[in-house]
């Protein structure tokens, strides 16, 4: 097995496990992953891809091995890795489509024959859902992934958390955990910008980046939906 470690990798030897509060960490991370499809399947057909149940069906199909294998022994395998990271390109994918849909939807509307309400419920389904899934994103990227950080074989960070700019905040071996990295896309998501924590690498930010514009789109609609709402 192999990790990113700046521009290259090293290696890490089989069966090497990373510490208990990381393994750990996967719970969270699963129950984001559920939530994700929730939010996805209360969506009206119209905002979704057809058949509704094809994309919850294939994500569902995906996730319940990645669970099995992840929370069984760790999961530290690089196959077990690759499949967390396509399943979560396909919700973002998801959520992207859905997003693309809702601004149709109040270019033209019509498409989906729902009231004002109902439109902002699902924008705001779609921007949680944009929350979650880039929060999985950092917490499946930095460092290597949750299953190399606090290891001798993490790679480098790619978010500068205030903790590790000045370690007397924090516990002695500080790392960050899922919440942490749902923080900052919440914080990226509401203020389109980072907050306490800074990316450091082109992946970081490049992700930032697209979670800022879909998370600006979907207010964007929201907002204009509301005006018109009020008119």
């Amino acid at each position: 097995m192999t990790v990113p470690e700046g521009g290259g990798f090293v290696p890490v030897p089989d069966g090497l496990m990373p510490a208990d509060d990381e393994r750990n960490d996967l719970w969270p991370a699963s129950l984001a992953l559920i939530a994700c499809i929730v939010l996805y399947m209360i969506l009206p057909s119209q905002l979704v891809i057809e058949p509704k149940w094809i994309v919850p069906a294939l994500e569902l199909a995906i996730l319940i091995p990645l669970l099995w294998q992840r929370h069984r022994a760790g999961g530290g395998q690089p196959w077990v890795r690759n499949i967390a990271i396509g399943l979560i390109a396909v919700i973002n994918l998801a959520n992207i489509i859905s997003v693309i849909f809702l601004v149709h939807e109040m270019v033209k509307p019509g498409r989906l024959h729902a009231t004002g309400r109902i439109l902002i419920f699902s924008a705001i389904a779609i921007w949680v859902t944009n929350v979650i899934v880039f929060a999985l994103w950092f917490w499946e990227f930095d460092r290597g992934g949750p299953l190399v950080r606090n290891t001798p074989a993490e790679g480098y960070p790619d978010f500068q958390f205030p903790q590790m700019e000045n370690p007397r905040l924090a516990p002695p071996q500080w790392r960050p955990h899922f919440v942490d990295y749902l923080y900052i896309s919440l914080t990226n998501s509401a203020a389109f910008s980072p907050t306490d924590a800074m990316p450091l690498t082109k992946r970081a930010k490049m992700a930032m980046g697209v979670g800022s514009i879909v998370s600006l789109v979907t207010v964007v609609v929201v907002a204009s939906r509301a005006v018109n709402i009020l008119n």
